[in-house]
């Protein structure tokens, strides 16, 4: 905690903030980094490979094998979730399952599951994209901004 706002505590408040700070276990940064280097790295390795496999075996193009191995990393991410498997990987790598397409296909299913009591209409439908409704707003937001400053600059007589 800052010094400032140790300044503003009780005695009794820093003491505890101090008992605090020496009990609490210190996290281990650099096998965290590791365990998520490991796991992000497999799941980009497997998404590789699923594109060469569409590109040497059924013959797509290196532009159109991006589609259908997205749609089985999403696949898979899902009936891992389904399953419960991804949450074990998620706690044992931390911030390596968070590669974007797995990790948004994650968080999409699991809020699914999460609220399939309620119903499939309000309950599925509506909570489902609560936590992925700003991040694809955001996409889209930030998408909307670049292209105007690529018009721009290209208007401008740029690139």
């Amino acid at each position: 905690m800052a010094s400032k706002k140790n300044k503003k505590l009780t005695p009794a408040q820093q003491k505890y903030q101090s008992y605090a700070s020496a009990v609490e276990p210190k996290r281990p940064v650099l096998l965290n980094c590791v365990r998520a280097f490991i796991v992000g790295g497999t799941i980009c390795t497997i998404g590789q490979s699923l594109q060469y496999i569409f590109i040497k075996y059924f013959h797509f193009t290196e532009t159109t094998a991006g589609n259908p191995t997205t749609a089985i990393l999403i696949i898979i991410s899902v009936l891992l979730t389904g399953f419960g498997v991804y949450d074990h990987i998620a706690q044992w790598a931390g911030a390596g399952t968070a590669i974007p397409i797995t990790g948004f296909a994650n968080t999409i299913a699991s809020s699914a599951i999460e609220h399939r009591s309620e119903g499939y209409v309000l309950g599925v439908g509506g909570n489902m994209f609560k936590i992925a409704g700003p991040v694809i707003t955001f996409g889209v937001f930030s998408a909307f901004v670049i292209s105007i400053i690529k018009i721009t600059i290209k208007w401008l007589g740029g690139m």
